[in-house]
């Protein structure tokens, strides 16, 4: 049984009047994949913004490493969880090289230079999303997929334990798709990173994660075995509808196909 790296205990975040997260409370073990499901408004992109410290929460809600969230430094933080955001139209002025290099920041101090480890982090993390050839290319010139493995380099190149990612795939084409689970996919199984990504697409989460936490209304409606998510008692509480499933021939596990369009 592996340690808990993430506690999360009572965490509700609201604006104004409206509760965007109800009472969370899970952990997440060091190393673990945990994909977030739920329809629009769910609250999976403040949670993982609450866990990166982004949006604030009530003290000791969130620990990390058995530290409560609130007591680290940024630079601290930031050498221990890394955070890839949705694709955007953001208009970056920089070299794929130079925002890969900004993101080893934490390791800097303040009248530091690059140096071999910085140099040889960044070469790793292009060399692992297959875009060492983009290096010299400024970032605002990309294509959506390759603009996404950049930012799934810059953090692999900040080097931290937990990995988080908000609808890492969304808008990309099959190929990119596949390009961007493998490498989740590798940095999990093979570096041991915790990987927690937010996704829409609820056959991914299943044949990526080994546990899946549901959410709807900011409150949890499931969190388990990805496979178990996989029927209409719990996915019809969860999206307000009902599934067709059938086996996946490569793994044998339950996934979601479309239904016929009707009349």
């Amino acid at each position: 049984m592996k340690n808990s790296i993430i506690e999360i205990k009572g965490l509700s975040y609201r604006v104004g009047r409206k509760e965007i997260l109800k009472d969370i409370s899970l952990n997440v073990a060091d190393g673990e994949f945990l994909s977030i499901v739920g329809p629009n408004g769910a609250g999976k992109t403040t949670l993982l913004k609450c866990l990166n410290r982004i949006l604030p929460c009530t003290a000791d809600s969130i620990k990390v490493e058995g530290k409560p969230l609130a007591a680290y430094h940024q630079k601290e933080l930031a050498r221990i969880v890394s955070y890839v955001p949705q694709a955007g139209d953001s208009l970056f002025p920089f070299t794929v090289y130079e925002f890969v290099m900004m993101a080893r920041y934490p390791y800097a101090g303040p009248f530091s230079t690059l140096n071999e480890a910085d140099r040889q982090a960044v070469h790793n993390a292009l060399c692992t999303t297959g875009t060492e050839d983009l290096a010299e290319r400024m970032v605002y010139s990309l294509s959506g997929g390759e603009r996404q493995k950049v930012f799934v380099a810059a953090a692999l190149a900040q080097d931290t334990k937990i990995l988080l990612l908000d609808e890492p795939t969304t808008f990309l084409d099959p190929r990119n798709q596949a390009e961007i689970h493998g490498i989740l996919w590798r940095v999990n199984r093979e570096a041991g990173k915790t990987v927690i990504a937010a996704t829409h697409d609820v056959n991914n989460a299943v044949l990526m994660g080994e546990r899946i936490l549901a959410l709807k209304e900011g409150g949890i409606v499931y969190c388990g075995p990805s496979a178990q998510i996989m029927n209409n008692e719990i996915l019809e509480r969860v999206y307000g509808k009902t599934f067709l499933f059938v086996q996946h021939p490569q793994t044998g596990l339950p996934i979601v196909v479309p239904e016929a369009a009707k009349s």
